[in-house]
């Protein structure tokens, strides 16, 4: 069983994460995080790349949601890292073309042991240009996977080739990370051990 519980608190945050690689797409966010869009991305990633998914997070949102949405991308980072184990078998890159209404999100995931992340948009729109959307400060779709990719230790990569609507693009990137993933941590029967020339990931 490919799976983990990661929990993490401080002054600003309490959460806890289950994360189940080869599941179903099932999501259990309890009383969810106080933030309602971002809970609705988190079980469209969990249906998506068919995960089974619970979480428990409660944090300073009187302050704002930045700290709740970092410290939740951190957790499911250490889960995802942790319930893939030491790779052996995996596919170790995925990516997934997503389309969304006009939007139209790539991502591409490298489970390489080495963190990075960038995110870029394609033609005129440079970024997002509503502040929020619902009660989700589109400014922390940026730190959610840079905390996810760092905790991963993951190459994840966003383009968003195209789109005008902030809702339609977003929950592209959580459907298409999903879907990336999925991929990514697949068990190909070809691979006996780990997919690199190094020998280890």
């Amino acid at each position: 069983m490919r799976n983990a519980i990661i929990r993490r608190n401080t002054g600003e945050t309490q959460i806890c994460v289950s994360l189940e690689i080869d599941g179903k797409g099932k999501a259990d966010l309890g009383d969810g995080t106080g933030i309602g869009f971002f809970d609705h991305m988190l079980n469209a990633f969990s249906r998506h790349g068919l995960f089974d998914l619970e979480i428990q997070a409660a944090g300073d949102l009187e302050v704002d949601g930045h700290h709740l949405v970092e410290d939740t991308g951190i957790v499911l980072g250490e889960a995802i890292k942790q319930a893939v184990g030491d790779k052996s078998g995996i596919r170790r890159f995925g990516y997934f073309v997503l389309p969304m209404d006009e939007a139209l999100v790539l991502c591409a995931i490298d489970l390489s042991g080495r963190p990075y992340f960038r995110m870029d948009f394609e033609g005129e729109k440079k970024g997002f240009t509503a502040p929020a959307v619902g009660e989700f400060d589109t400014q922390l779709v940026r730190e959610f996977f840079y905390s996810i990719s760092y905790a991963a230790a993951m190459n994840l990569h966003f383009r968003i080739l195209s789109g005008e609507n902030d809702h339609h693009i977003i929950e592209g990137m959580f459907k298409a990370f999903g879907k990336a993933l999925d991929m990514a941590t697949q068990k190909d029967p070809r691979i006996e051990d780990v997919l690199s020339t190094k020998g280890c990931l």
